[in-house]
């Protein structure tokens, strides 16, 4: 029903930073919060939430809304998603089974041409979720890397999954508008510290055959 990892995407991504005050941000499951932390800036912790086009040439395109905290762990930085939707049922098995990631299905338009986005989410009963209009900027010379690690509770188990790529960088600006009594109510009228557009990337999600490898070699033999 779903590729096995790792999961080699393309696409564009909307992204926005919030700091939320401590006691707003969601939750995190019982397990990955004996694990991680949100990482603190003055009592607030950076959340991010995302709108993404999956897009021909990975081995699943699809639509994507997300919202994540930055957490650490024991000083590591790691990214712990919060509240994801798809319009895929392959992404949304993929992701809860493979590695702990909570996703949910949505039904969305993402029009986009070459300095505007607007987006829009609601859940498949109809209920609103959220909307944003993204104006993009200017591009930032240079196609940078990507890498960070996402750490999910998966079967009673803290689930560490690598993901790696690179992708072009746009200045933007954002409005959203969460609706104030959906599952995205600790964003609805905050305002954005940080908009970018993370522009024709590619991604490797997950473990390689070669992380495998170099894991089995650091444990050594067993035994």
């Amino acid at each position: 029903m779903y590729p096995p990892e790792p999961w080699h995407l393309r696409g564009q991504m909307y992204l926005s930073v919030f700091l939320v005050p401590m006691r707003a941000v969601p939750p995190l499951p019982e397990v990955l919060g004996a694990a991680v932390r949100p990482l603190s800036f003055g009592g607030r912790a950076a959340i991010g939430a995302a709108w993404v086009d999956y897009q021909p040439g990975g081995v699943l395109h699809y639509r994507e809304l997300l919202s994540a905290v930055l957490t650490h762990e024991r000083g590591r930085p790691r990214i712990s998603i919060t509240d994801i939707w798809v319009d895929s049922v392959a992404s949304r098995e993929g992701g809860r089974r493979l590695w702990g990631i909570p996703k949910e299905l949505a039904e969305f338009t993402l029009d986009a041409d070459e300095d505007l986005v607007d987006a829009t989410a609601a859940a498949p009963d109809g209920a609103p979720i959220a909307s944003a209009l993204v104006r993009l900027k200017r591009r930032v010379p240079g196609r940078f890397p990507l890498g960070f690690t996402v750490a999910q509770e998966l079967s009673g188990h803290v689930k560490r999954t690598p993901v790696r790529g690179r992708a072009d960088v746009r200045t933007a600006n954002a409005a959203w508008r969460p609706d104030p009594h959906g599952p995205l109510a600790y964003l609805a009228g905050r305002r954005p510290v940080l908009n970018l557009a993370i522009s024709d990337f590619w991604l490797v999600f997950g473990r390689t055959a070669e992380d495998r490898a170099t894991t089995r070699t650091m444990r050594g033999p067993a035994g």
